[in-house]
């Protein structure tokens, strides 16, 4: 049943917000505080912590916790926290789904199980353990390129009946399969887009936000594009859009979050530490963040 027009849990403009970590390593929570209180303050629509972007993959299960606490804290109720804990072994996903409830989260982010490829039955049954063991609504999270499996809409809009999976974060960069999803989804499930650079298309084919690396860097102007796009003032947003295109570039020259958070740091926003096995970026990725920065009217200094 097509579902265009009706209400959704969530909408607008989420950051995949970025883990901020000090010079032993340790996660920085007073610079995350800053972070996120910066970007309510600015007009996003939603948090996304401990996400690719955050490097929830090498947060252990005490940073997690803390972590989501902190954001969700700091948010203090005003946008939602849709926390991610995914992982490739269901008992894990499902132990991290309840400590982010329990860490004040108000929705889930679950990626698709990588490296072990599961099939059809093990994909279903993934998300219907993690569905089962916390009341949270859940946002699928499809990412080919880091999990080495599509989805596909198919299996999506399968997974879409499942009671609690309310939406997903589509980042297969397949605007067909964006359009197949938003044609047959069914009523209350959202579509986001996970790339920054298909945002404006995506929301032009009917779906419902973005969740967003470049609101690191921009919340303000990321909020004020989707609100653009979702009101149907396309010009507005196309102007925002490009503008901040050569930025959306540059945060991918490198595995991201190595170039966001090389701009946070440039925008004196926090440092731009990344956790191993990342590393550090090269001179001309820093150079073309620096550009990027300036091309889009943020310029280079601190708060």
């Amino acid at each position: 049943m097509n579902r265009n027009g009706t209400s959704t849990v969530w909408r607008g403009a989420m950051t995949a917000i970025a883990t901020p970590f000090a010079s032993d390593g340790a996660v920085d929570y007073e610079a995350l505080r800053r972070l996120v209180a910066w970007q309510v303050d600015s007009g996003i629509h939603g948090l996304v912590p401990c996400g690719t972007t955050g490097e929830g993959a090498t947060l252990d299960d005490d940073e997690h916790a803390r972590v989501i606490a902190t954001v969700a804290e700091t948010v203090g109720g005003r946008v939602p926290v849709i926390a991610g804990c995914g992982s490739n072994d269901t008992r894990r996903t499902v132990a991290a789904a309840k400590r982010a409830r329990e860490a004040g989260a108000t929705g889930l982010l679950v990626v698709s199980p990588y490296y072990n490829k599961p099939n059809r039955s093990g994909m279903l049954a993934h998300y219907h353990a993690v569905a089962d063991a916390t009341e949270l609504p859940i946002m699928l999270y499809n990412v080919p390129g880091r999990t080495g499996q599509n989805l596909g809409s198919e299996l999506i809009l399968e997974l879409a009946r499942i009671e609690r999976i309310v939406a997903v974060k589509e980042a297969s960069g397949n605007l067909e399969q964006i359009a197949a999803i938003v044609e047959s989804r069914p009523s209350g499930f959202g579509v986001f887009s996970g790339d920054d650079a298909l945002a404006l298309p995506t929301v032009a084919l009917g779906a419902d936000g973005l969740v967003s690396v470049v609101s690191n860097e921009a919340p303000g102007e990321i909020a004020a594009l989707l609100d653009a796009a979702l009101a149907g003032r396309l010009d507005q947003a196309r102007a925002i859009h490009y503008k901040l295109l050569p930025l959306m570039r540059a945060n991918f020259l490198e595995s991201n979050p190595v170039p966001v958070k090389t701009a946070l740091e440039i925008l004196g926003r926090c440092s731009g530490r990344v956790r191993s096995p990342l590393g550090p970026a090269a001179a001309s990725t820093v150079d073309a963040v620096r550009r990027a920065l300036r091309s889009g009217g943020l310029g280079t200094a601190g708060a």
